[in-house]
């Protein structure tokens, strides 16, 4: 997260632009987007029961993320793409390398998804489902990554760029519509919990938050495979993502509704006279 922080202030000291093989975008999203899904990662295994040999699965996993990001960090800083860029030997083998290390991050989402599901997890029941939800999610959207790059590879096998799909569809789009969904579902459940609402308003403001995130990444891939742009939606899609959004704005609403409400414990109002 702190490389991500680092190439923030070099972009705004030295500028450039945001989008293109060619600019700063990738390390700054990469390096903290990588390292909010190491922590997530890490929160997930510390619900579980310990298992033999999950000390040094997190440690690779933590390595391969962090290996991930020197190299695209190391590739923009050299002044060439990072993906899709076979252009000479080394640059093909980091290529290579760094959907080795994703793939490996792929496998251990699977592996931890799995176990929330079918083991016991030392959490309530809205958190439960944030995890579960969060961690599937995760691995969908690793499995659209490696789509991508498969997808990228051929079209620049044939001279065409990597990044669409039709007339103006955008691969990464729902790559990265859910990727963070491990972050932002907890967090709805922690603060539902911190701001009193009790376990079955807790459990629906999870569950209208894990809808819309499906809906989401549901327009967003529609939208890809239909070969149109991000936010050039037919009405029937437009429908979608304005569902979407409104399940994500709901719970985010009841929460703070809640909070507000909420009087601190010892105020003078929960006194008795």
């Amino acid at each position: 997260m702190l490389t991500g922080l680092v190439h923030v202030a070099v972009w705004a000291a030295w500028g450039g632009p945001w989008e293109g093989p060619l600019s700063w975008r990738k390390p700054i999203l990469f390096g903290i987007s990588g390292g909010l899904t190491s922590l997530s990662l890490g929160w997930a295994w510390a619900k579980l029961a310990r298992r033999w040999g999950d000390a040094w699965l997190a440690w690779a996993t933590s390595l391969a993320l962090v290996v991930e990001v020197v190299l695209i960090d190391l590739q923009c800083w050299r002044g060439v793409a990072s993906h899709f860029n076979r252009g000479t030997p080394l640059d093909s083998a980091l290529y290579d390398l760094m959907g080795g290390l994703i793939l490996g991050v792929t496998l251990v989402s699977l592996d931890l998804t799995v176990r929330w599901c079918v083991g016991r997890v030392g959490c309530d029941a809205a958190m439960l489902l944030a995890g579960r939800a969060g961690l599937a999610l995760l691995f969908v959207s690793c499995l659209l990554g490696i789509w991508a790059s498969v997808h990228g590879d051929r079209r620049v096998a044939l001279g065409l760029p990597p990044e669409t799909l039709g007339a103006a569809g955008v691969v990464k789009f729902p790559h990265g519509a859910a990727i963070h969904a491990l972050q932002w579902l907890p967090l709805v459940a922690w603060a539902a919990k911190r701001a009193g609402l009790d376990d079955r308003r807790r459990l629906a403001c999870v569950a209208a938050a894990t809808l819309g995130t499906l809906l989401v990444l549901g327009y967003a891939l529609g939208q890809t495979l239909a070969g149109r742009g991000r936010f050039e939606a037919m009405p029937a899609a437009a429908a979608v993502l304005a569902a979407g959004g409104a399940c994500l704005a709901v719970p985010v609403g009841v929460i703070l509704w809640a909070a507000v409400r909420r009087r601190p414990p010892g105020s003078a109002a929960a006194r008795p006279a």
